[in-house]
């Protein structure tokens, strides 16, 4: 049926997009186990090398295994628009070095509707092990002049009613930007896997692991 249906379109002259969650050439799909349900990710490692290979030694490593959802932004005019933001958190045991800045002006993948990117300080290149996915278009995280914005690097193709679940869950606490933004009853993520490609893990220690019986 699916064949038949392709050629059709074929012999209409109409092209067929590809499945969305389905290998794809220069593109690297992960998929985040959470306890709120499955989300998978398309990374770009054609237009983000450099980003999409820090999150990726982060999989391989399984530094984002046991981390969480933590954070819920909803915007104000629409509720059901934002971003939630996720990774190791202030876990100094799990973080890699850092890599350089690509913005938006580099790369050109744009924050739009259920895009992943990384989050950051102050400094550009101090992205690491913490990431967002947005609900809706977000073009303030783009880069404008002065603002450098952050580096968005893929894009979720399944699991997106998982990530509106997440950002629609009671949030509090936090200070200063995390004011009222903290998901009060974190998602844990489980683990993270890689589903294309060969696993590249760094071979560092993996200190989290032997303090875990400790701490």
């Amino acid at each position: 049926m699916t064949r038949r249906l392709f050629l059709t379109l074929a012999l209409l002259g109409v092209a067929a997009a590809p499945p969305a969650n389905r290998p794809q050439p220069g593109m690297v799909r992960v998929r985040l186990d959470t306890s709120a349900g499955p989300i998978v990710l398309a990374l770009d490692a054609k237009r983000a090398p450099r980003t999409t290979a820090n999150f990726l030694a982060y999989v391989d490593d399984g530094r984002l295994d046991d981390t969480l959802f933590y954070r819920a932004t909803r915007g104000k005019a629409n509720p059901r628009t934002g971003f939630i933001q996720g990774g190791i958190g202030t876990d100094a045991k799990r973080i890699l070095p850092s890599f350089p800045f690509e913005s938006t002006t580099q790369t050109g993948i744009h924050h739009l509707d259920a895009t992943v990117s990384m989050a950051r300080g102050a400094s550009p290149d101090s992205a690491g092990g913490n990431f967002v996915l947005t609900v809706g278009p977000a073009p303030a995280m783009d880069a404008r002049a002065p603002a450098l914005g952050y580096a968005a690097f893929g894009h979720v193709v399944d699991g997106m009613a998982v990530v509106k679940r997440i950002l629609a869950l009671p949030t509090g606490g936090g200070m200063d930007e995390f004011k009222g933004q903290m998901i009060l009853r974190p998602v844990t993520i489980v683990r993270a896997v890689r589903l294309d490609g060969v696993a590249r893990p760094t071979g560092g220690p993996k200190v989290w692991l032997l303090l875990k019986g400790i701490r």
